[in-house]
């Protein structure tokens, strides 16, 4: 591996920094709860349409910031999304 593979490699592991105050923090603390979220309510929180809430999950969420976001559905059939 050279200099600067080492160099980017290292610089990958270091978390990115978010503001507290920005919807993506908003995000990951409905995430968080124990009752979990669903698309439609971060629809209502951000103001995002479900495609873009979709995208923050797989792109922002997962592979940028490496959360573990799992899903299941629950009694009404709607899915749930939760930080494992």
């Amino acid at each position: 591996m050279s200099a600067a593979e080492a160099t980017w490699a290292q610089d990958k592991l270091i978390k990115p920094r978010t503001r507290e105050n920005s919807k993506q923090a908003a995000v990951i603390q409905m995430l968080q709860r124990p009752d979990g979220t669903t698309i439609r309510q971060v629809m209502e929180t951000t103001g995002w349409q479900a495609h873009t809430v979709r995208g923050t999950f797989a792109g922002a969420l997962k592979k940028k910031l490496g959360l573990n976001i799992v899903s299941a559905k629950d009694a009404g059939g709607e899915r749930v999304y939760r930080i494992a």
